[in-house]
């Protein structure tokens, strides 16, 4: 039995991240936000996993506030399956640094390092909106939470409420961490940008009816989730297990076809989902099929020049804007490149083509911006053979 006046912590393992420091022309840097998951730790090994899971590769890093060295992985995936706590799964507050040090937590009424009422203007607050998400990787063998914080107004709007309802369930929920883009128009420009959201694989109802126990795929009892493993088996009969065969599928294309076949094999969407995320992780080509030059994930690869201009009307701390969701789902443009990239296969073409393709087609526009009409356009001249 724990001391009573002691508060218990889960272990944090690291953070997820939307951002990164790029470096500028006339020799500075400044801040940029990322489509994909970004994982920072203090350990190597467990980095290690995360990378073998959902890509990337294990670097150095040297936070730019001057903090301890850590490591770094930046994945290629914007959903990850998550165990979400039932107690402080979200939590805000308004917040000023000065430089790494919080000079100010506010709740809106009390600056409780002061323990003062609140002295920002509410109208034109110093302080900025901040929302840290606690979750627990599914599938990644190591105990204790990672932290993600966003800073942006659409997430301190939206999070909050799940992870209220959340607390209903009285243990961790099985769900998915993902990434959605948001756009809005100011001063006659597109701005671009990336939210969290929680997703769960339980209905509200039931939720709400404390059925939490018992087996039910809905809830996870543990990181393996072996009810939702051997649903699929059993429908595709014993001798298939399309989770291991993903896992050691060695491209993308190889993934797409074993989620195809658990797909007609009538597998549950949650077990579907695990395994997209787990093929997208993959590299789109074999490791001996790869041309020399940049990791597919390099930084660079991520940037589209249309996130950073004007912005629309609350900003975050680095300058960033939320507005209004945009129309296409990513998860279905991510699902359309798996698509094209299994095509472009028998028509002996690389990566690297595909992408140049792709921007050639749609005025210089990047895959990882693609809109659903662009991409199913493009999947259709790929398997035309128009693509060279």
């Amino acid at each position: 039995m724990p001391i009573l006046d002691l508060q218990m912590r889960m272990r944090q393992l690291g953070e997820i991240r939307l951002g990164h420091v790029v470096p500028t022309s006339n020799g500075k840097t400044r801040p940029a936000k990322l489509n994909k998951f970004r994982f920072t730790s203090p350990s190597r090994e467990i980095l290690t996993s995360v990378a073998e899971l959902y890509g990337g590769e294990v670097k150095p890093w040297t936070p730019a506030n001057g903090g301890p060295a850590e490591f770094e992985v930046y994945s290629t995936v914007n959903r990850l399956p998550v165990l979400i706590p039932p107690r402080d799964a979200v939590s805000q507050w308004y917040e000023l640094y000065a430089g790494s040090k919080c000079q100010r937590r506010c709740d809106g009424v009390t600056e409780h390092k002061s323990d003062r009422p609140c002295i920002c203007d509410p109208d034109d607050r110093e302080c900025k909106i901040t929302t840290r998400v606690n979750v627990m990787l599914r599938d990644v063998p190591a105990l204790g939470q990672w932290l993600l914080i966003t800073k942006g107004y659409h997430a301190a709007v939206t999070l909050p409420p799940a992870a209220e309802l959340l607390a209903q369930a009285g243990g961790y929920v099985s769900g998915w961490l993902g990434v959605e883009e948001k756009t809005a128009i100011v001063n006659d420009k597109t701005a671009r940008f990336m939210v969290p959201t929680l997703d769960v694989e339980i209905t509200p109802g039931a939720l709400m009816a404390g059925e939490v126990t018992g087996g039910k795929p809905e809830v996870a009892k543990g990181p393996e989730r072996a009810a939702i493993e051997a649903a699929p088996a059993q429908a595709a009969g014993p001798k298939r297990d399309f989770l291991i065969e993903t896992k050691e599928a060695k491209t993308q294309a190889d993934a797409l076809a074993v989620f195809q076949a658990a797909k007609q094999a009538g597998a549950p969407p949650a077990y579907l989902e695990q395994l997209k995320a787990i093929g997208l992780a993959k590299p789109q080509e074999a490791p001996d099929q790869q041309a020399d030059g940049p990791h597919p994930d390099d930084v660079q690869r991520q940037l589209n020049p249309a996130d950073y201009g004007d912005a629309p009307p609350a900003p975050d701390d680095e300058g960033v804007y939320e507005g209004e969701v945009v129309d296409d789902d990513p998860a279905e443009v991510q699902a359309l490149w798996f698509q094209v990239i299994a095509a472009a296969g028998p028509h002996g073409l690389t990566t690297e083509q595909v992408e140049h393709g792709f921007a050639q087609r749609h005025g210089g526009t990047h895959p990882s911006s693609a809109t659903v009409a662009q991409m199913t356009d493009y999947l259709a001249a790929v398997k035309a053979g128009e693509v060279a």
